[in-house]
């Protein structure tokens, strides 16, 4: 059996990305990004084993940062997480793949974009309130094989309150973390793309 099961996931072609500017790390330049990304006519469900090992296509992923009081939310992720190559990492990007259960009015654009983003938090936090959010970068990396095959969308969601807990056993020790503890000692330890908005968190 597939380690995916057939799961479908949302994609660009690679070229798309280089030709509205391939970058490495982070960019804030969202709106240059964002309306070409999720035009339906740029983007695809793919199958998702397939996508992993083709770097021809980047998946878009979400990844969602929490902020309460100028402090974040960081987790380290578990063995039960999906994505086996960055287990004991530390992390903070709440997120995952957008698939065609997100779909809304026959379409994939940014209506179905955004009902991933929903459901994602959904299934791995329990939130006391809702938060506002904005989406504040890009994320690129492929230096690894990870970052090869994934172009992450960072969004910030402001907490009302620091009550957040998880769902999912893949989020170990989640707790609210200072940008001095994350430029500390915990620095090493987190997956890159965590490592670029952490390095860009004064600019977000």
């Amino acid at each position: 059996m597939s380690t995916y099961d057939g799961e479908q996931i949302l994609v660009i072609p690679r070229n798309l990305l280089d030709e509205l500017g391939n970058f490495q790390g982070l960019t804030t330049e969202t709106e240059h990004y964002i309306p070409t990304l999720l035009d339906p006519a740029n983007n695809f469900f793919m199958d998702r084993e397939t996508a992993e090992e083709d770097p021809s296509h980047k998946q878009i992923i979400p990844y969602t940062l929490f902020r309460f009081e100028n402090r974040y939310l960081h987790y380290v992720r578990g063995k039960s997480g999906g994505e086996s190559r960055l287990h004991a990492q530390g992390s903070l990007g709440i997120g995952g793949h957008i698939n065609p259960v997100d779909e809304r009015e026959g379409h994939l654009g940014h209506e179905t974009y955004m009902a991933g983003v929903e459901r994602e938090i959904e299934e791995e936090l329990v939130l006391n309130s809702k938060p506002s959010q904005r989406v504040v970068a890009l994320l690129n990396d492929d230096s690894n094989t990870v970052g090869r095959v994934h172009l992450g969308v960072v969004h910030l969601f402001e907490l009302a309150d620091d009550c957040v807990s998880a769902r999912e056993d893949a989020l170990h020790n989640l707790q609210f973390r200072t940008i001095e503890e994350l430029r500390g000692p915990l620095y090493q330890s987190l997956e890159s793309w965590t490592r670029f908005c952490v390095d860009a968190l004064d600019r977000l």
